[in-house]
């Protein structure tokens, strides 16, 4: 559900969950500099699931959750939040439903993905919640190729969706998603939200994960390893003990389960 009336999303303190100190007029070069902030400091986690705290598809419970409790989330929670913010902004915000490629190359289901449109004098593609993707939102266009960093990302149209393909370097096109333009819910998300942490098809709900961007590549916390990339070279480090899981859970997102 939207935010409680009379109880306007505190968009200070979302700016200090997420490290933001500039203008905030919902100009082009706003959202630019929003996106990349929440990327490298709101992690993509999946780690309520594995302590069996449900996920709701409630706006005011993800905000609680990402903006007071300083956490992450999954598509779902991060987008979801990031939409509210945007709109107490003043952007104009669409929640659309993506689909996410299956391991055999296939579609997988509707409401898959949540992912967001924002339309200026032209329309924008933003997107916090799909892991390690696009830093800065992709313009709305298709076929034109953007570059971002050692990648270059397009949306193509084919088949009745939209899709985001990326490219690494030397590398061919890669499909990360799927989407139409259909304007949806949040609570239209809440069957595949309640799926993605509870059956055991879910990637989600087959291993932990917290992983945020940064300013030279990314940093991700699996099961038994922290791998830190930086200028598209990794390096893993294995962890011994769920201690030093979660030491590591607590340097580097600053997250204390």
């Amino acid at each position: 559900m939207p935010i409680e009336p009379g109880k306007a999303l505190d968009v200070r303190a979302y700016f200090d969950r997420i490290g933001h100190r500039g203008p905030s007029p919902p100009t082009l070069g706003t959202l630019r500099a929003l996106h990349r902030a929440h990327m490298m400091a709101v992690p993509f986690e999946n780690l309520d699931i594995a302590l069996g705290r449900p996920i709701v598809c409630e706006e005011a419970a993800i905000i609680a959750k990402i903006v007071t409790r300083r956490r992450g989330g999954f598509c779902y929670e991060l987008n979801g939040a990031f939409a509210a913010l945007l709109r107490e902004l003043g952007y104009r915000v669409t929640l659309l439903s993506a689909r996410v490629p299956r391991e055999d190359g296939s579609d997988g289901p509707q409401f898959d993905h949540l992912t967001l449109r924002v339309d200026l004098d032209e329309p924008w593609l933003a997107d916090v919640g799909f892991g390690d993707s696009f830093l800065e939102p992709l313009r709305l266009e298709m076929g034109i190729e953007q570059p971002q960093g050692r990648r270059t990302f397009r949306i193509i149209d084919s088949d009745n969706s939209l899709h985001v393909e990326v490219r690494e370097p030397g590398g061919s096109w890669t499909r990360e998603y799927s989407f139409t333009l259909i304007p949806r819910r949040l609570e239209d998300f809440a069957e595949m939200c309640d799926y993605h942490q509870t059956s055991q098809e879910s990637p989600f709900t087959r291993k932990r994960v917290c992983s945020r961007a940064t300013a030279d590549g990314r940093i991700t916390l699996t099961e038994q390893r922290l791998m830190v990339t930086r200028e598209g070279k990794p390096e893993e480090s294995p962890l011994a003990s769920e201690q030093d899981w979660q030491a590591t859970l607590k340097k580097y997102f600053q997250i204390v389960l």
